[in-house]
């Protein structure tokens, strides 16, 4: 018998409605309850969602029966929720990045385990069916020992289509803070932590105009890199190149790329939680896709909270971790610190890398996959 986790939602923005949606899908938790600044926005999202009620932050932090908090406020209101939630007594799952500093982030691990709570955070695409096909493949040695990577996120930037983008383009956004966690942690779960990062960056308009509406015409000051070209190298002797960008107008680059001593894999794009995933070994003279070995393809962001809610009950290591994604906050920042400072940024953080998913685990199994994996000597936390 699995504890079913009380969830109350903070935050119900563009990015609430796949989590309200999903909800309603995993047997580890339910949302009971929302909150937004405007009330009325989350008076909306409840009775859209049929959520058993809406409320100002304050009061859902202020109700003993909420056992997990889900954070999807903006970047700048992250830390200050989830110490809130924290200090409330409340397990934590928060939306990319951790925070904003790592000065906060680590003031909410270190609060966390004060309290001996639960922090998990976004992104957990790396849970998908395309990225854990690419583990299992990494793991049986279908491209021997991993020598280096690439990893390439580049497009023109938001204001062209986002109904409101001027924060992408603060501090703890453009195109590292805001797409990094999804190519930094898929690499850190395919490949495990890192040890160094070496980073160049610019900011190449200082200004930019939204054409998307409703703020159509109005201009940001740009005050984050928005090209940032970097080198990682990981604890294992890998390295990889990056490059996030809002500076690019068309590429033809890869997502993500991993290559070995016995061959080369293709790995979909990790925004997504499916995709193709393409090996090639040595002795190959085409690429071969390899069906998917798990499932949840689909969009199924509430992956990494139904995984830390199961986490939580039976007491096991959440894949989508509070020490997974300060690791990950590290990098980022490394990348402007290195540029700035111009040397290498030596990780001052690590994690362990993330225990991969049953394969065959889906929708309809996914209760009995980790059971099974759990009394098969699923890690402790």
């Amino acid at each position: 018998m699995n504890k079913v986790l009380r969830a109350g939602l903070i935050g119900c923005g563009n990015i609430s409605k796949i989590y309200l949606e999903n909800g309603k899908k995993f047997p580890t938790y339910e949302i009971v309850a929302c909150a937004d600044l405007d009330i009325e926005r989350a008076q909306k999202s409840a009775e859209e969602y049929n959520i058993a009620r809406a409320c100002t932050t304050e009061e859902l932090l202020a109700d003993p029966t909420i056992d997990l908090v889900i954070n999807l406020t903006i970047p700048s209101a992250h830390a200050k929720v989830a110490l809130a939630a924290l200090a409330s007594g409340k397990h934590v799952y928060g939306e990319k990045p951790l925070s904003v500093s790592r000065e906060d982030g680590q003031k909410i691990l270190e609060l966390a385990k004060q309290k001996q709570l639960y922090i998990g955070n976004a992104p957990d695409t790396f849970l998908g069916g395309g990225i854990q096909t690419c583990r299992k493949l990494i793991d049986d040695g279908w491209i021997g020992e991993s020598i280096s990577a690439t990893a390439f996120m580049m497009n023109r930037g938001h204001e062209h289509w986002h109904p409101d983008p001027a924060f992408y383009y603060q501090e703890g956004g453009g195109p590292m803070f805001d797409m990094g966690p999804y190519y930094i942690t898929a690499l850190v779960s395919l490949l495990g932590p890192i040890e160094r990062v070496t980073g160049s960056t610019r900011v190449t308009f200082p200004e930019r105009k939204i054409t998307s509406q409703p703020k159509f015409g109005e201009k940001i000051q740009v005050n984050t890199p928005t090209q940032i070209n970097g080198v990682i190298d990981f604890q294992s002797g890998a390295i990889a190149s990056i490059i996030t960008s809002f500076d690019t107008l068309h590429h033809r680059l890869p997502n993500i790329e991993i290559y070995g001593t016995e061959g080369s894999l293709v790995v979909p794009d990790p925004n997504t939680f499916g995709g193709g995933v393409l090996v090639r070994r040595s002795e190959q003279t085409e690429w071969t896709e390899v069906p998917l070995t798990h499932g949840f393809t689909g969009n199924s962001r509430g992956l990494g909270v139904a995984d830390l809610a199961f986490a939580i009950y039976h007491g096991t290591k959440a894949r989508a971790s509070g020490d997974l994604a300060y690791h990950v906050l590290d990098v980022m920042h490394g990348f402007h610190d290195s540029s700035k400072n111009g040397r290498h940024y030596q990780l001052l953080s690590s994690c362990e890398q993330p225990e991969a998913l049953p394969v065959g685990i889906n929708e309809g199994n996914f209760m009995d996959k980790l059971q099974g994996n759990f009394v098969a000597g699923g890690s402790k936390q």
